[in-house]
């Protein structure tokens, strides 16, 4: 498939639309589980930490599965894998109403649900890249949007779900309303040329010359059939012989020859299917060793390395304020009367703001995206050291929305993943780094949820959480400051052939 430029508009704000409608429709649920969770510690009677899973799992999985997602992505389409992750998301939530314990939750809820979400984020990232270059921090922006505006909006839709039908008709519900997902994805239309189409390849030829194991020369299949074919033909000529005397001895023994010559076709058709299998497996087998070598040259620029260690110590501490926020104020024993809004919708709504402002900031020349991405880092940091000393539904609102509108950074991880790796290997590094997200996203509000079982109070939790986010946010720093410049005069001087990190300090 040979790509156009990407047109930074046209189709492309269609895709931005329905990108953002199905991160909406997929996460709006799994990242206000905060509501969902105080209901299943009531029905389930486990504990925190154990219930956690299940929204860490769901916000966890999909991340987790990135490298999946991206060779899916690759290999058929945003299209086809937004359509089929739909059906996923919604038959994950409706199953999910039926759960008659904890472990139920965690396969339909935790696994299936965050899959599907996974390999929806993956499919609507890629397309959105694809069709920009020079708005593409903007674009990511407004797609990124659409899980907060989904935060937002489910956080309080579930909970009035919950009062009118109860849990499990609640779940029914979000779960209808999630096959939309179905529409958006059939619109995502993919980029490609259709001027210059390559000439179609067989199986084989698809695969590059230089992974070729077998050089002697033999026989293609195609040469032994046209050989097998002649020798049938002449065979068949001879039995046309004009002496009909002896027909009856020519027909014997012809029969007796096409015998002979069927099982040496079948034969010979053996031969050459197993050489071509054993050829194919080889050529895919080093696709693979290929694979793990591009990788290993990834982790040699040291950005990227500090960049997936960053990303796994932010998502263990700054996940949990998302899950369990609403726990944290019960806790703190917060009257509900005092409640204007959820804490979460506040946390949904401030990260749509915050993802919004940081894509556009991304893409004024004169704003280094690192810089900034760092710089949102610490000071998440600082604000989860903040959470044990709010005592009241006020402060706990204000860092609510400090700490919502700095997760918005997740709009600009794409944009700094591509000026440091590329749009060429933006899909491999993209799914090694969400790999890594996602583990943090898992362990993150079970480490939280553990903490409290242990000492019954959040406080610990939180300076561990806090903790866990600046010194990822001090390694990214420490790594961009000598080499973030240099790495863009070595890339020019690497071979054709390898990965060429293309870090641009002010684009």
């Amino acid at each position: 498939m040979v790509f156009r430029k990407p047109p930074d508009g046209g189709w492309g704000w269609v895709i931005v639309a329905v990108s953002f409608f199905t991160q909406f429709l997929c996460y709006g649920s799994p990242l206000a589980v905060g509501v969902l969770y105080l209901e299943w510690l009531d029905a389930f009677g486990e504990g925190k930490g154990k219930t956690a899973w299940v929204g860490s799992l769901a916000n966890g999985i999909g991340l987790l599965a990135s490298p999946v997602c991206s060779i899916c992505v690759s290999s058929f389409g945003a299209r086809p894998v937004a359509i089929f992750s739909g059906f996923m998301v919604a038959g994950g939530l409706m199953m999910s109403s039926f759960a008659p314990n904890i472990y139920f939750l965690y396969i339909s809820y935790g696994i299936v649900v965050g899959l599907g979400c996974g390999l929806l984020y993956t499919a609507t990232v890629t397309i959105t890249c694809h069709y920009f270059d020079q708005r593409r921090g903007l674009a990511l922006g407004l797609i990124s949007t659409g899980s907060s505006v989904g935060l937002f909006i489910y956080a309080a839709l579930q909970r009035e779900l919950i009062d009118l039908y109860g849990l499990d008709g609640c779940l029914l519900i979000v779960g209808a309303l999630s096959l939309n997902i179905l529409a958006c994805g059939s619109l995502m239309r993919p980029l490609e040329s259709s001027d210059s189409r390559p000439p179609e390849k067989t199986c084989v030829d698809k695969v590059p010359d230089q992974y070729f194991v077998y050089h002697e020369k033999e026989k293609t299949f195609e040469e032994n059939i046209s050989i097998l074919e002649k020798g049938y033909v002449h065979e068949k000529c001879v039995n046309n012989m004009p002496d009909y005397k002896q027909d009856s001895i020519l027909n014997k023994n012809v029969l007796s020859s096409i015998n002979v010559n069927e099982k040496d076709t079948y034969k010979k058709k053996v031969v050459e299917q197993t050489n071509f299998c054993k050829q194919l497996a080889k050529r895919k087998w080093q696709l693979y060793l290929n694979y793990w070598e591009e990788t290993m040259v990834l982790f040699k620029n040291k950005v990227f390395s500090a960049l997936f260690v960053a990303i796994l110590l932010f998502d263990i501490g700054g996940f949990p304020p998302s899950l369990l926020m609403e726990d944290v104020a019960r806790s703190a024993n917060i009257n509900e009367d005092e409640y204007h809004m959820p804490l979460i919708s506040i946390i949904g709504i401030m990260t749509a703001v915050g993802k919004l402002i940081l894509g556009i900031l991304a893409d004024f020349k004169w704003v280094n995206t690192l810089y900034l991405y760092v710089t949102t880092l610490l000071m998440t940091g600082v604000a989860l050291f903040a959470i044990p000393f709010a005592k009241s539904y006020l402060t706990l609102a204000m860092l609510s929305g400090i700490l919502g509108f700095l997760t918005g950074n997740w709009s600009i991880f794409p944009y700094v993943t591509t000026k440091t790796v590329g749009i060429e290997k933006l899909t491999h590094a993209y799914g090694i780094l969400m790999f890594f997200a996602g583990l943090g996203n898992s362990l993150g509000p079970p480490i939280v949820g553990w903490f409290y079982d242990w000492t019954q109070e959040y406080d610990t939790a939180f300076y561990f959480s806090g903790f866990c986010v600046l010194l990822g946010g001090f390694l990214l720093l420490l790594a961009a400051l000598p080499c973030w410049n240099a790495c863009t005069h070595q890339s020019s001087k690497l071979p054709p052939n390898t990965y060429s990190y293309k870090v641009a300090s002010s684009a």
